[in-house]
């Protein structure tokens, strides 16, 4: 099993959402999350005043899914959150060692 963690473009999120339930993904979790890459924040005018946002808000999206099937959710997420422009965001891809069912007990692929 994998777990893929992705930050995206706020706008992206119910368009990568569609594509993922396209594919078959039963599942996620989406926090709204802020950070910086390399963009390293920018500046905004507000009231005549100008002022840093060191932080750019981003959404954050969790996702377990089978080995078989990392490959196919990660090409999705970055065909679809792509918008050509800085901060499109990252992918990561972890090993997942255990998964439980709260609700049945099933476990691992099962529970997914």
């Amino acid at each position: 099993m994998k777990f893929i963690i992705a930050t995206i473009k706020p706008f992206k999120l119910e368009e990568v959402r569609e594509a993922l339930t396209s594919i078959g993904v039963r599942g996620m979790m989406v926090t709204e999350i802020k950070g910086f890459g390399s963009q390293s924040g920018h500046t905004e005018i507000y009231r005549g005043a100008e002022y840093a946002v060191n932080f750019v808000p981003k959404i954050k999206l969790e996702i377990a899914c089978a080995a078989s099937m990392a490959d196919q959710v990660v090409d999705t997420i970055q065909k679809t959150a792509k918008t050509d422009k800085i901060g499109d965001g990252k992918i990561f891809v972890l090993d997942l060692q255990a998964a439980l069912r709260v609700r049945t007990g099933e476990t691992n692929e099962d529970a997914l």
